[in-house]
């Protein structure tokens, strides 16, 4: 049965249409936000799958180029693998919604979101979130719903619900926000250096507007939601449960009680095969269910150690950073290194500088086409002990690599000011915990060691969370989380800035939401602990940005030339800029305003290729001398290049000192020549002499 339901956010019409597309979906619905259009889609297996031990949700958000009229880049012209943009969008979706499925269930979920239509003014990524929920809701799949997502900024002081384009260009913050009715479910986050205080308040204020989408979607929920079906539970049964935590509760405690944690998964190994085969003959056939009641047996003690004893399983107290240490110039051929670690996690960052020529080229549904920063994050298998073959980066991987690169930019320099592209690679050589936090201390450290004159140093770190299942107000939160931590914890709130404020946020939950005051103390917390880092590890290990760049990272040299010149430099068919190129060995970038970029790893080439094109763009000085190679000989003179597509006539006579009787006699096709400009005539052309340019007698 088709239904239109409206209502106003941020003063724009949101329209969700249900019942005309998608109808074999287990829930659809056709969002629209001004121009925007997102169809949604929600679809359950009817049977749980086989051999797993979660619950299997898969999140997609798809653009299509058509939705902004472009054709796909390319041999193939039609969309490959989903962009990085795709990529996190679907995380954002899928984070504030995973912790409201039941936990217990196997059945395979499925929510595709499809870009139709982009207005520019009016996001994609709110529609789609808006639209999971709904799709989700109005749906017979089990969820704890409904969640709703807005989008804000920070204008001159106020903050924007859902900016359109020109807000955003001015904003000092990008925030999206997931929460239900009561509760913050997910913070992702850039921003200029804003202090918590005010983060906070705009987190409020959006939460006020979440509120209203969540009721806006309950009422359809009301009108048109179908009834939840019944799913076959997963989980293991309570007698099992209670018959391995009486018999291994004390073990356990003693298990997972260290510092280094190869000792302790160790310890947890020898506890696991005890365990099973203590109980094998009891529950023949239920290896799953002892191995859950195992797990939930590991959770319930780390838990307890932090809420009821206020202790760590590592010994370390509730706000206790793990042991800190930084080192630069690890690597002597690249243009800047930093190895950063903090207790068993370790990250090596590496930066390469290159011309602005090597940007980034993007070819999405945004109008963002290139990025000049670029980082990437690596996550090997031999970092946590285990073995697995390579097979590029994963959503995980593509997700922390962007959370680093989100973490810095506000603290980069501009293109005026530093004119490279910059490319950090972040290398996980061993992870305990909050590797993407690493890859932020290492990349500050890498950018400083590199020469980059980053405006602050930045670090990261994150907080955890353990509350009481039986009173959700009784809550405790630690700093510097291990993976044990956020493995059994209920919150991985990270957050990176300098010491005048935050630069990003992203937080990842297992309960049902987190209230103003668990995120208060999450700032308080980071705030203290990234301030540590700084003044205690980066900037002991570097005080400030190199001053002079590695010898092998190209040095760029910048002028400026008159627009209407550029073609003279470029040449008919790029001519006469690939011949500077070939002569000189440099890369050169040329701006619509005129700047010109000159990248060289010798400067000498560099100022080569600047005095030619200085050449071309300037006036011909007559009395000046050049170098030029002869190009044409005809009866009565030579032809003579003496700069790129800048010719002149040396006259028969203009040859030698003496009387030339052929010009061949001089000269020949291909001879390098010193040549002097002696006049420039009314139509441009120009006369040069070798006679003039050679030695005095």
């Amino acid at each position: 049965m088709y239904k239109k339901f409206k209502t106003q956010i941020a003063g724009r019409e949101l329209i969700i249409e249900t019942g005309k597309m998608g109808q074999l979906a287990n829930g659809a619905v056709f969002v629209r936000y001004g121009d925007t259009i997102v169809f949604t889609t929600a679809t359950a297996s009817k049977t749980p799958r086989e051999g797993v031990d979660f619950f299997p949700l898969s999140v997609d958000y798809e653009e299509r180029l058509y939705a902004v009229g472009k054709i796909p880049g390319g041999f193939i012209k039609r969309e490959g693998k989903p962009s990085e943009k795709a990529v996190l969008t679907s995380r954002m979706i899928d984070r504030p919604m995973r912790p409201l499925f039941p936990s217990d269930m196997r059945n395979d979920v499925t929510i595709i979101n499809q870009v139709f239509s982009v207005d520019q003014d009016n996001s994609p990524e709110f529609a789609a979130m808006i639209g999971s929920s709904a799709a989700i809701a109005i749906s017979d799949i089990p969820f704890n719903g409904p969640v709703a997502g807005i989008l804000l900024g920070y204008v001159d002081g106020e903050v924007i619900v859902n900016p359109n384009t020109e807000q955003r260009a001015n904003s000092d913050m990008a925030v999206t926000l997931a929460g239900t009715r009561d509760k913050i479910t997910m913070i992702e986050a850039g921003a200029n250096e804003i202090p918590d205080d005010v983060m906070l308040g705009a987190i409020k204020k959006g939460h006020e507007e979440i509120k209203n989408i969540v009721d806006f979607i309950e009422g359809m929920v009301r009108e048109i939601g179908k009834s939840k079906f019944e799913y076959e539970s997963a989980a293991a049964p309570d007698d099992i449960v209670n018959d391995v935590k009486e018999y291994a509760y004390e073990k356990m405690r003693t298990a997972v009680l260290s510092e280094d944690k190869q000792v302790r998964e160790d310890s947890l190994a020898v506890l696991t095969k005890d365990v099973q085969e203590y109980f094998t003959e009891k529950y023949p056939e239920m290896e799953n269910e002892i191995n859950e009641s195992i797990y939930k047996l590991e959770k319930k003690v780390v838990r307890e150690y932090i809420l009821e004893e206020n202790k760590r399983i590592d010994g370390r107290g509730l706000e206790e950073i793990r042991e800190l240490s930084a080192e630069v110039n690890i690597l002597p051929r690249t243009h800047g290194s930093g190895l950063f670690q903090r207790g068993q996690t370790q990250v090596l960052s590496i930066v390469t500088l290159g011309a602005l020529a090597e940007v980034q080229m993007l070819d999405g549904v945004d109008l963002e086409e290139e990025k000049r920063y670029m980082h990437h994050y690596n996550f090997p298998s031999y970092s946590v002990g285990e073995t697995r073959p390579s097979r590029g980066p994963g959503r995980r991987e593509i997700g922390h690599g962007a959370l680093a690169e989100k973490s810095l930019i506000p603290v980069l320099p501009d293109e005026k000011e530093f004119p490279y592209a910059i490319r950090v690679v972040s290398e996980v050589l061993m992870s305990n915990g909050s590797t993407s936090q690493g890859s932020v201390c290492g990349s500050t450290l890498a950018l400083m060691d590199a020469g980059v004159p980053i405006k602050a140093p930045v670090a990261g770190i994150s907080a955890g969370l353990v509350t009481d299942e039986n009173d959700p107000d009784r809550f405790v939160t630690i700093v510097d989380i291990q993976g044990v931590e956020d493995f059994f914890g209920d919150m991985d709130f990270k957050v990176a800035g300098s010491k005048k404020g935050i630069t990003s946020i992203q937080v990842d939950i297992k309960i049902d939401g987190l209230s103003y005051e668990i995120i208060e103390k999450a700032f308080e917390l980071t705030r203290e602990g990234r301030i540590k880092i700084i003044d205690e590890v980066i900037l002991k290990a570097i005080p400030e940005y190199s001053k002079d760049l590695s010898q092998y990272a190209p040095k760029i040299i910048t002028t400026n030339i008159d627009p209407d010149k550029i073609r003279d430099v470029i040449g008919p068919g790029g001519k006469i800029i690939n011949k500077i190129i070939q002569e000189t060995g440099v890369k050169i970038e040329i701006e619509d305003d005129g700047r010109v970029f000159i990248a060289s790893t010798d400067e000498k080439d560099g100022q080569k290729a600047l005095e030619i094109i200085k050449g071309i763009t300037g006036d011909i000085e007559v009395g000046k001398v050049y170098l030029g190679t002869v190009q044409r000989i005809l009866p009565f003179g030579a032809f003579v290049e003496f700069l790129p597509g800048k010719e002149g006539l040396v006259h028969i006579s203009k040859l030698e000192k003496r009387r030339v009787e052929k010009v061949e006699d001089v000269v020949k096709i291909g001879d390098e020549v010193l040549v002097k400009v002696i006049e420039v005539d009314r139509q441009g052309r120009i006369n040069l002499s070798r006679k003039d340019a050679l030695p005095q007698e």
